[in-house]
């Protein structure tokens, strides 16, 4: 079974920077695609980027395109989202979540596995 761990979220002011991290345990087999998704109060989950594990392959959503970024470490299983230039439309709870079949999907219903989710607040 997959589990990820999603770490460090946080609060920031408007322009600064947030780096999470997602650790997966429980891979079977070589190559998975890993999503961050991120879901506002009162507002539907969106997906935020999506890397392909050991392998070329990104995708991200354009609201954050060019402001965030989701390097990896294979070795780790652990993959990251880097925030920067933060506003405060970015303020929701972050999650990230693993699929086996997807090809560079931001659709979360296509995402099986899922982590508990990190709180990031973006103040002005």
């Amino acid at each position: 079974q997959v589990q990820l761990v999603e770490s460090g979220g946080g609060s920031v002011q408007a322009g600064g920077s947030l780096r999470l991290s997602c650790a997966a345990s429980g891979y079977t087999g070589s190559s998975y695609w890993v999503a961050w998704f991120r879901q506002a109060p009162g507002k539907e989950r969106e997906g935020v980027a999506t890397i392909r594990t050991g392998g070329a392959g990104t995708l991200y959503a354009d609201s954050v395109r060019g402001r965030f970024f989701i390097p990896q470490e294979y070795a780790k299983n652990t993959v990251y989202l880097q925030m920067n230039t933060l506003i405060p439309e970015d303020t929701a709870m972050y999650y990230c979540a693993a699929a086996r079949t997807v090809i560079g999907s931001l659709r979360a219903y296509e995402y099986p596995y899922w982590g508990q989710g990190t709180q990031v607040t973006v103040s002005s």
